[in-house]
């Protein structure tokens, strides 16, 4: 099923909703590490991140602004990307489940595949947006 309407554009309500969902767990995160500003750079400075209280700022615009401009369907393929890219990177440097103790074994692994899960939904929402328009082959098919 496609999600855009017959001239290729990615904004009818049911793409900008079904975008919306991946979205909306980085928005509220986002939202959620402004609120808890102190605790954030805190939090980052344990993830041995370099320089928490300036990686905090941008990931706070990531995580706001980036799923704003998927949910608006704009560059959908570029932000898609960047928004896979930016998950499996937190998945890689907050869900360490192979280093983690056996007590946080299991949660870190499960938060780990939830990052690459979505990461993939915002790489489809990519090749969607890179496709042809609606009845032209799939620009990932093979061509004869």
């Amino acid at each position: 099923m496609q999600l855009t309407n017959n001239t290729g554009n990615h904004n009818d309500a049911l793409g900008m909703l079904v975008r919306a969902l991946p979205a909306a767990l980085f928005i509220l995160a986002g939202i959620r590490k402004i609120l808890a500003y102190g605790g954030t750079v805190g939090y980052f400075g344990g993830l041995g991140l370099p320089l928490p209280g300036l990686v905090a700022p941008l990931v706070i615009a990531i995580e706001i602004v980036l799923p704003l401009l998927f949910i608006a369907g704009w560059r959908l393929r570029e932000v898609g990307v960047a928004l896979a890219l930016y998950t499996v990177a937190t998945g890689l440097i907050a869900h360490q489940f192979w280093v983690a103790p056996d007590a946080q074994f299991g949660n870190q692994f499960n938060h780990f595949f939830k990052n690459i899960a979505i990461a993939g939904g915002f790489l489809l929402a990519a090749l969607q947006a890179a496709a042809p328009q609606r009845g032209a082959p799939d620009a990932m098919a093979p061509q004869a």
